[in-house]
């Protein structure tokens, strides 16, 4: 159990602004220029403790001038303060202005251009490195836990593309070590930027039935032969988003029905079915291709595993039927195996 006295991962509120780029530079730069006018104004109004060693007189341009020389740089001796007063406004208010004026300067810098280059280039290193990786959209409640499974079941996080519009729960998947990707994934244009051709399978959790069928099209238009996997709430929607080119159509809601209608005719069917559905249970399933070994063999004499299904030809056969009593090259088992870990 967690300890209550640890702080959560996230504790402050945050939101995107509404600004646009030219209306966050013109914040920063009205804030500089009203640094600066504040800096001018008491210089001039105190420019008794100012000496100018020219022409012995402060005129108002010499304050500007002074000013700022002072905030830009340490200023070149022309003119100088020479009261306690002026010395200390120096050192403790226009020392201090220099800092956040350089340090605006460079985080604009950094925002409006090292940033995007630094972008481009981590999104090519990245793109470089895609290739049999699965992509996640959506990461939602179901998208999220089907990344900590992937994860758990051993999959390695840098293979795995989570794509999404909210910049709180990619801030979640990238420290699970995702690669992640805040756009749109119903444009040709982000399917293209991860690989989608390249991706191994893709999971597509949208959290609305018509986006993620609209997903599901678009990555069959690009990548005509990647699995896909589908959350649909919807039973009327399973048939499209068959339709649409998905692989695997999963609905939670018919799901969670079942197990509670397991739970009526024996108490430990629902415990068994979450036990084969996560990595953590003492039992799990698992889908291969047959070994040599196996060739001829039964699919109920495997060694160390109870076999269920077995798929032929694109066609499925239980345990139970003819066709399952001879193993033949190119076959794919679906077993139930121990999960030695968890033992």
């Amino acid at each position: 159990m967690k300890n209550r006295n640890q702080s959560s991962d996230y504790e402050s509120l945050t939101r995107k602004s509404g600004l646009p780029i030219w209306g966050d530079v013109l914040v920063r730069v009205s804030f500089v220029l009203s640094l600066v006018a504040m800096a001018v104004l008491v210089h001039w109004f105190d420019r008794t403790g100012l000496q100018d060693s020219y022409d012995g007189e402060v005129s108002f341009l010499d304050v500007v001038y002074f000013t700022m020389i002072s905030i830009t740089t340490t200023g070149y001796g022309d003119i100088a303060p020479v009261t306690e007063r002026a010395r200390m406004f120096d050192a403790l208010v226009v020392t201090p202005i220099r800092i956040f004026v350089v340090l605006i300067f460079l985080g604009t810098a950094y925002n409006f251009v090292l940033k995007k280059t630094w972008d481009r280039w981590r999104m090519k290193f990245l793109q470089s490195k895609l290739k049999d990786h699965i992509v996640v959209i959506g990461f939602g409640v179901s998208g999220s836990e089907a990344v900590k499974e992937l994860i758990a079941r051993g999959q390695n996080p840098k293979n795995i593309v989570v794509i999404d519009k909210g910049d709180d729960t990619l801030a979640i998947a990238e420290k699970l070590g995702c690669n992640v990707l805040n756009a749109d994934a119903t444009r040709d244009q982000t399917l293209v930027r991860v690989k989608v051709r390249q991706a191994s399978s893709v999971i597509v959790s949208a959290g609305r039935d018509d986006t993620s069928i609209l997903i599901v099209l678009t990555v069959r238009h690009l990548a005509p032969k990647v699995p896909i996997s589908v959350v649909v709430r919807a039973s009327d929607n399973e048939l499209l988003a068959r339709q649409a080119g998905a692989n695997n159509v999963i609905n939670p809601v018919n799901f969670a029905g079942f197990l509670l209608a397991g739970t009526c005719h024996g108490e430990h069917i629902s415990e068994y079915m979450s036990d084969l559905a996560t990595v953590k249970g003492r039992v799990m399933l698992r889908e291969r291709e047959t070994t040599k070994d196996e060739l001829g063999k039964s699919l109920r004499g495997l060694e160390n595993a109870v076999g269920l299904r077995l798929y032929r030809a694109g066609k499925a056969f239980g345990f139970w039927e003819p066709e399952a009593d001879v193993i033949e090259a190119g076959d794919t088992i679906v077993e139930i195996v121990p999960n030695v870990d968890a033992l």
